[in-house]
């Protein structure tokens, strides 16, 4: 559907890291249509405020709004697009923002009365809200335009980061695996920095504890906010992940990344393609949201990982 020029388009993507990541291909398209068919408008994120950086590393110049889940307050807007999910809480939420003559373009929902394409449950969310920007709204997005600009890197740059954490326990590959990956990287000369959140920062100890060289590893859990991570990554000589936000961060630039796929396959959720990227996965799914490693998660060996990071130059 092509419409007349709005003067204030509202995209909603409440939630985390990952995905607010698999959501800048759509970012950067709707920057793209502001500039030329909407010229004049203005592109306002609902998303949560401490990944506003990323928008400024796409490229996307948006006000952004505060919000953290479905319980936030949202401006008034002429064209609102739901890049948050299919469900009538998050369509209801948009509706109750658009101005009497404005639209909103979404995946259908019968109970909150709105029409609109069909959602795909097996389809990666990069491809989905590119689809409903074609379908919905007739602008063009390339799911694989995932690059960020580099932000200034940390001091010694060149290390390896590694991330072992994730946000349910199913996604999370044990620390004495990952102390092992470390242990090769520090005896092979690289410098490792471990990376994740404040509530991750006592997994990250002992990842350096339990690789017997925690005095050649640095802590970063905690310690670094979204552009300070984007940039650390960007300057990494390489970057080992789990299935989370981190790994999607990775994927934004050329370095070069080894990927932990458990429950969920990289079809659905991995990395955007590329030479520099290695995905692993054993073929299997399950519980992306479980408490416990997942088995097929578990079927990948340290000695995968490490194969995988051979070759990479020590700094």
């Amino acid at each position: 559907m092509a419409l007349s020029c709005p003067a204030r388009v509202l995209a909603l993507r409440a939630l985390g890291l990952g995905d607010v990541l698999t959501a800048v291909p759509a970012f950067k398209a709707l920057q793209r249509t502001v500039d030329g068919r909407w010229r004049g408008a203005r592109l306002v994120v609902a998303m949560p405020r401490a990944y506003a950086p990323l928008l400024e590393l796409a490229g996307v110049d948006a006000d952004v709004t505060d919000a953290s889940g479905l319980d936030a307050r949202l401006p008034g807007c002429d064209l609102a697009v739901n890049l948050h999910g299919s469900g009538p809480q998050s369509h209801r939420l948009l509706a109750a923002s658009i101005a009497p003559a404005g639209h909103m373009t979404a995946f259908a929902n019968e109970e909150a009365g709105v029409d609109g394409p069909a959602w795909r449950d097996d389809e990666h969310d990069r491809v989905r809200w590119c689809r409903l920007l074609g379908e919905g709204l007739d602008i063009e997005a390339d799911p694989d335009d995932t690059r960020l600009a580099a932000p200034h890197g940390p001091d010694g740059g060149g290390a390896i980061v590694v991330h072992p954490g994730a946000a349910s326990g199913s996604r999370r590959w044990p620390a004495e695996r990952w102390a092992e990956v470390v242990r090769w990287a520090t005896a092979h000369g690289h410098r490792v920095v471990v990376t994740g959140t404040v509530a991750e920062r006592p997994l990250a100890a002992r990842v350096a504890e339990l690789s017997g060289r925690p005095d050649l590893v640095e802590i970063a859990a905690g310690t670094t906010d979204v552009r300070a991570l984007a940039g650390l990554v960007a300057h990494a000589a390489a970057v080992v992940a789990g299935d989370t936000g981190v790994g999607h961060l990775a994927a934004a630039y050329p370095t070069p990344s080894v990927h932990l796929m458990g429950p969920v396959a990289p079809d659905r959720w991995g990395p955007a393609p590329g030479d520099h990227r290695v995905v692993l996965w054993h073929g299997t799914t399950g519980d992306p949201h479980g408490d416990v490693p997942d088995p097929g998660l578990l079927k990948i060996a340290p000695d995968d990982v490490i194969e995988a990071l051979v070759g990479v130059p020590a700094r």
